[in-house]
């Protein structure tokens, strides 16, 4: 009879371990998940404005000499990052260029009707409509310059003002994750040491310092943190990996350093999380009056 008891208490250890962990590791992943799509969302928004790009096409039969001239001016302006040179005739063998017509154009007309140009890569900070419009302005005065090409700024900047909301939006949403998140799995960790009160009364029965008492305890939930934490992570993985995979068109924008970083914080936090309430439980039980054991 005793035996089955023993084995009844240590069947039911193992699974509130188990439970635990397996609540731990959701949390983990869940928020996780939700940091990588912020981040996602942010690499995004910068995205967008690293690649504003506008297009300084020049005029026919302008010398060497002229086109050198132009290329030192472009590079005078504070807003311009990078610039490269495109010849008209890289411009035929395009592929992009190419998808719109069913036919080469060269084999239609008897000349090729586009224009060498200089690709313009704006800094970031200057991708806004006001300073996008006085840069044209000062372009259209440099002599040799017959057309600027330039990208829809207001939509961008629609877009990245929306992503901004998301981001907001996203953070407030992590935040009350969080409070949710440490309030469920305190008390899951509670209910875990709850099964073990009486070996921690027993312990303290017989001297068992209470550093004693708690230090395999906080082994375990070291563990048990590192545990979680590897487990959400390959969760993560997986299901990122298998997007990535499955979805040719989704965009990878988090580098390896970002998403080993969001790893490393997921099996930090598990391990502070468990280590820390742990400490909690197994403490209130240590410090409880042995007649007052079986009351809670």
């Amino acid at each position: 009879m005793g035996r089955n008891s023993d084995k009844r208490i240590r069947n039911s250890v193992r699974r509130s371990y188990i439970i635990s962990t397996v609540s731990i590791a959701l949390v983990l992943f869940i928020l996780g998940a939700v940091s990588y799509v912020i981040l996602s969302t942010i690499n995004a928004a910068e995205t967008l404005r690293e690649r504003v790009v506008l297009s300084v096409e020049i005029k026919d039969e302008l010398s060497n000499d002229e086109k050198r001239n132009i290329l030192s001016q472009l590079r005078s302006f504070d807003e311009v990052d990078t610039i490269e040179y495109t010849s008209k005739e890289d411009k035929l063998l395009d592929e992009e260029f190419l998808r719109y017509f069913e036919h080469d154009i060269a084999s239609i007309l008897d000349e090729n009707p586009l224009n060498d140009s200089f690709e313009l890569t704006l800094h970031k900070e200057s991708v806004d409509v006001a300073i996008i419009d006085n840069l044209v302005e000062r372009l259209k005065t440099i002599t040799g310059v017959e057309y600027i090409s330039v990208p829809p700024i207001e939509i961008i900047d629609k877009m990245h003002t929306t992503l901004t909301t998301v981001i907001i939006a996203l953070l407030i949403f992590l935040a009350v994750l969080l409070i949710i998140t440490l309030l469920l799995l305190n008390n899951t960790i509670r209910l875990a040491i709850y099964a073990k009160r009486y070996l921690i009364n027993t312990m303290k029965l017989v001297g068992a310092t209470k550093w004693y008492i708690m230090r395999p305890f906080l082994r375990s939930a070291l563990w048990q943190g590192v545990l979680s934490g590897v487990v959400a992570s390959c969760m993560l993985l997986g299901i990122v990996y298998g997007t990535q995979h499955f979805i040719p068109a989704t965009i990878n924008l988090l580098s390896p350093t970002e998403a080993g970083i969001i790893i490393a914080m997921m099996i930090a936090l598990g391990i502070i999380i468990t280590l820390l309430f742990s400490a909690l439980a197994v403490g209130k039980y240590v410090n409880m009056k042995t007649n007052k054991i079986h009351l809670y």
